[in-house]
């Protein structure tokens, strides 16, 4: 499984951006495909989830209403929406993928940098 992210860039406060995860490699029937982030001095943070198949989501308390992660079939992307956004989403967002009742999350791809100026 190769996982692309991009779409991050520099946005002004109560901006919004969309980041979108391309995937290939297999079909992920079965799996999650989630957004993190690790800001600067912190530790990585879970933003986002979505089950392939049937598109359940959850997100991470920081971000609900805000953000909004969701699952383009057509271009077999996994998109995050994100809305109203504050200096402190500024990070480096990466998006992974897992079976679903893993632990661990087995696939990663490169991150990419959202930055949230005032």
């Amino acid at each position: 499984v190769q996982l692309q992210a991009s779409g991050g860039g520099l946005v002004q406060a109560g901006g919004s951006l969309r980041l979108s995860c391309e995937v290939s490699g297999r079909t992920l029937s079965g799996y999650t495909v989630a957004w993190f982030r690790r800001a600067p001095g912190k530790e990585r943070e879970f933003v986002a989830s979505i089950t392939w198949s049937d598109y359940s989501t959850h997100h991470a308390d920081s971000v609900k209403s805000r953000f909004t992660i969701s699952r383009d079939k057509s271009k077999n992307t996994v998109d995050l929406q994100m809305n109203g956004l504050k200096i402190e989403d500024t990070a480096l967002y990466y998006c992974a993928a897992k079976l679903r009742g893993d632990i661990y999350w087995t696939y990663w791809g490169q991150g990419t940098q959202v930055t949230v100026s005032s």
